[in-house]
């Protein structure tokens, strides 16, 4: 099976979001034979000798930026300053009448400050000096006439400018209030404008600041020095004791850093002749960290591949101010859709930027792993919901928990298993043998067909619809359960067969969807596990967990769950390839919204004519689509009875419970017996024999002859 590549399609603007596709590779083409064109010889300009070969050649760089490649970029970014622009506007006018207020006490300042400016003006002490100079003189020489004289002729001119200044001071105050008084109100808006914005500019500080903050401080500041000293401190950059820190090596920043979004970006290669690769960046992700002052959540971190302008060396880095997984919930897109395609991609998450991440599932078998609690089921059911939109998908389920998360599925699934049994484990063990025999027949009908019809031997659209075969989506949950209660040989035959499905079925359109908790070798073997080519992990205890999900080694590539917290409820790190991998925040899809996708995916199987197996005979959906209501304990215990025609007592209560546990979690025999009888039950028996065993029991016929025989009729029974 062919590797799969991630391909990130990220649009410059903020308001269109970047998708995450895995697609497979395509087949290695064969080598071309070379070939040779004639014509004329045609001379090269970099040959060498030419003086002219460094002028001509032209350069690889854009001539525009990349905002304004393409008319839907420039388009998004000027909605985006549009939007900005707005969003100021808003923010400073809920605040002009604080900004009013402001504008008045700086102007007050500014007027005490001209004031004091002025006033030796106002008073003449320009003059103050010379007949300070002649009065101490007059003091020492009386006697002296002349300078008394000179005195008298000083003070008479200092008081002449004194009573002049004061007076066209107070005259152009006059004239400027009388004219304010008398002048239309616009106009003395507009005076008054004038006036107090000169002294509230003159009133203001070096730390005064008229306006508030529209933008939160920075919590993370970035620069070239600091990065290169974060890597120094990393091992990754020689550090050379003694040297002087012009001379010391450091990364060629090819971009930034810069503010991007609510975060820095920076593009930087490793120095040559460090024996340092991206690789080794990536993991000392935790060192670079702490060096830089943030949690390793906030940074993340990839290699800039050559097919996007990279080398070995060169690393692509973004560090938020923040936590950027925690927030506000992404509702599901699929929660509105009325349908989809399981042929296109799947909306399954955010990154950290905000960007949409998408995962086409056709072709690719999944696995899901974490601690309980973090939101795998969660995510794992995104998957299978998207297939709930489209009626041409036939779903096989299994939880080995049997709780509720599943139950929606009795709506729609062909075969649906709940629990982990003695019944429960061999219908699972009934379902992988369909499953195989559904391969075998689907590669069989694929193999006769011509190749106008099929070329590459695989299911295509057209033949789903017109042979009829339906893409077959097998979703199994908590697979360790399973394993652990099977027999070592049964065991062991249904991981090979599981192995054979995820391998194989993906050509005949098969999806292998599972998901477990710490998947050791006892719970979930490296050999089915290694197959797997989607993986998924939300928050793990230690890095070989993380790795026992996603895969050997790739903690060290950066893709370590083991980094999430307690509050990364639905966050995980999703691997789609050898060396390609993100951390989503997957989209939110609560109990309520996926049965509302089952109801919805009956009928659209309804319509289509494809609602068959388990899902047909349901009582529950049946009577749903008659309109007609069938109680609740009757509908509940008829589900923990799926696989077994007669239950004891003690283990019909201990699936209720599991299967609600605020419904049934005080429920005993005498309760049990008498919500039944109130519902219309009539035991025929209240004993019954399982394995040579007579215990306290019920019979499911006997459930079921309380069901009304309309319903029964439409399921078949």
């Amino acid at each position: 099976m062919s590797e799969n590549v991630v391909h990130l399609h990220k649009n410059t603007a903020p308001a269109q979001p970047a998708v995450l596709t895995v697609v497979p590779d395509p087949a290695p083409a064969a080598p071309a034979a070379p070939t040779v064109v004639a014509g004329p010889a045609v001379e090269a300009v970099d040959l060498p000798g030419n003086p002219l070969a460094d002028w001509l050649t032209s350069p690889e760089a854009p001539v525009l930026p990349v905002w304004a490649r393409s008319r839907a970029s420039v388009i998004a970014n000027v909605r985006a300053f549009g939007r900005l622009t707005w969003w100021h506007t808003r923010y400073h006018s809920f605040r002009t009448p604080k900004y009013l207020v402001k504008t008045v006490l700086l102007a007050a300042r500014g007027f005490f400050r001209a004031a004091a400016g002025l006033w030796p003006t106002l008073s003449a002490q320009d003059h103050s000096a010379v007949v300070k100079a002649l009065r101490a003189q007059s003091k020492a020489r009386p006697e002296d006439v002349e300078l008394a004289a000179r005195l008298q002729i000083a003070h008479g001119i200092r008081t002449r400018a004194r009573r002049w200044r004061f007076g066209a001071a107070a005259a152009a105050v006059a004239a400027a209030a009388l004219g304010i008084a008398l002048a239309p109100p616009l106009l003395q808006a507009g005076i008054g404008a004038a006036v107090v914005t000169p002294l509230a500019y003159l009133g203001r500080g070096k730390e005064t600041r008229l306006l508030d903050q529209a933008a939160p401080p920075l919590k993370v500041d970035m620069s070239a020095q600091q990065l290169n000293e974060a890597l120094r401190a990393a091992g990754l950059l020689k550090s050379g004791s003694g040297k002087d820190e012009k001379d010391l090596p450091k990364v060629l920043c090819t971009m930034g850093p810069v503010r991007d979004g609510r975060g820095w970006a920076v593009i930087f290669d490793l120095p040559r002749g460090g024996g340092k690769t991206a690789s080794d960046v990536l993991a000392k992700r935790e060192v670079i960290a702490q060096e830089l002052g943030v949690d390793e959540i906030q940074v993340i971190m990839s290699r800039v591949r050559a097919a996007k302008g990279g080398n070995a060396g060169r690393v692509s880095m973004w560090v938020a101010d923040d936590d950027p997984y925690l927030g506000p919930l992404n509702p599901s897109p699929l929660e509105k859709a009325e349908k989809f395609s399981i042929w296109d991609a799947v909306p399954f998450g955010q990154d950290a930027r905000g960007n949409r991440v998408a995962v086409p599932v056709m072709w690719q078998s999944m696995f899901f792993g974490g601690l309980p609690r973090r939101g795998k089921t969660f995510s794992q059911r995104l998957l299978t919901a998207a297939g709930l939109l489209d009626a041409y998908v036939r779903h096989y389920v299994a939880d080995g928990k049997g709780g509720a998360d599943w139950m929606p599925m009795k709506a729609v699934a062909h075969r649906l298993v709940m629990g982990a049994e003695d019944a429960a484990i061999e219908a699972l063990k009934a379902m992988v043998q369909e499953l195989l025999a559904e391969m075998e027949r689907r590669f069989a009908l694929l193999r006769d067909l011509p190749t106008s019809v099929c070329p590459e031997g695989k299911l295509t659209p057209d033949i789903m619809v017109k042979y009829n075969l339906p893409v077959i989506f097998v979703t199994i949950d908590e697979l360790q359960e399973y394993f652990t209660a099977m027999e070592r040989e049964d065991r062991e035959q249904v991981i090979n067969d599981l192995c054979r499905v995820a391998r194989r079925g993906p050509a005949a359109g098969f999806i292998s969807n599972f998901a477990s908790q710490r998947p050791d070798a006892e719970s979930v073997p490296a050999k089915l596990r290694e197959i797997i080519t989607i993986r998924y992990s939300t928050q793990v205890v230690d890095r070989t967990s993380s790795d026992m999900v996603l895969g050997k080694g790739k903690a060290a590539q950066g893709a370590d769950a083991s980094v999430l917290s307690e509050d990364h409820k639905g966050v995980g790190v999703l691997v789609t390839g050898p060396a390609s991998f993100v951390t989503v925040r997957a989209d939110y899809l609560d109990g309520t919204g996926f049965a509302a996708l089952c109801r919805k995916g009956r009928a659209l199987r309804e319509a289509a004519g494809q609602l068959t197996g388990d899902a047909a005979g349901d009582v529950t959906a049946a009577a749903d689509a008659a309109g007609l209501t069938v109680p609740a304990v009757i509908s509940d215990v008829l589900e923990v009875m799926r696989h077994a025609p007669r239950m004891f007592t003690t283990d019909l209560l201990a699936g209720l419970v599991n299967l609600d546990e605020d419904v049934y979690g005080d429920f005993n025999a005498e309760r049990l017996a008498s919500e039944l009888e109130s519902a219309g039950v009539k035991r025929t028996s209240k004993q019954v024999k399982i394995s040579g065993a007579n215990a306290a029991g019920y019979q499911r016929r006997d459930i079921e002859a309380a069901v009304p025989a309309e319903i029964l009729l439409s399921t078949g029974r």
